[in-house]
């Protein structure tokens, strides 16, 4: 079995009746020959990766961990959060160092650079970021 190769650009994302429809831009000198000759309707197996800037695979799994270390620290900045926390019990003063703490002890690390590994905190953290959101909607 001959895996075809190319690279290609996303133009387009739609929904229809069956599911979701992805329209890739295809230089002309990279379209491979066998694509073209397979009929309309020809099922493929897929397995693509994201390029980055300098040509390279993109970990998504490193850009998701960098995005939370970014959230916990604006959160534990945030005297919203802080007052989130008081409110509910969680500290005893409305701080940065408070929220730092608790915001550890609740997702089990000793630094943020562990959410760059850590999935289970990752998706800790997203919950009760969410959580927070609702509530700052709410007050």
């Amino acid at each position: 079995m001959k895996a075809i190769q190319f690279e290609g650009v996303k133009v387009a994302l739609k929904q229809d009746k069956t599911g979701y429809v992805l329209a890739l831009s295809i230089h002309p000198d990279d379209v491979p020959m066998e694509l073209l000759r397979d009929f309309v309707g020809a099922r493929y197996g897929v397995a693509m990766v994201r390029i980055d800037g300098n040509e390279q695979p993109m970990d998504r799994q490193e850009q998701d961990g960098d995005k939370s270390i970014r959230v916990a620290g604006m959160l534990c900045r945030d005297p919203d959060f802080w007052k989130y926390l008081y409110a509910d019990s969680q500290i005893m003063f409305e701080n940065e160092k408070e929220s730092t703490e608790w915001l550890r002890d609740y997702l089990n690390i000793q630094s943020r650079s562990e959410l760059k590994t850590n999935v289970q905190a990752r998706e800790m953290l997203e919950k009760l970021h969410k959580d927070i959101m609702i509530w700052k909607q709410k007050s």
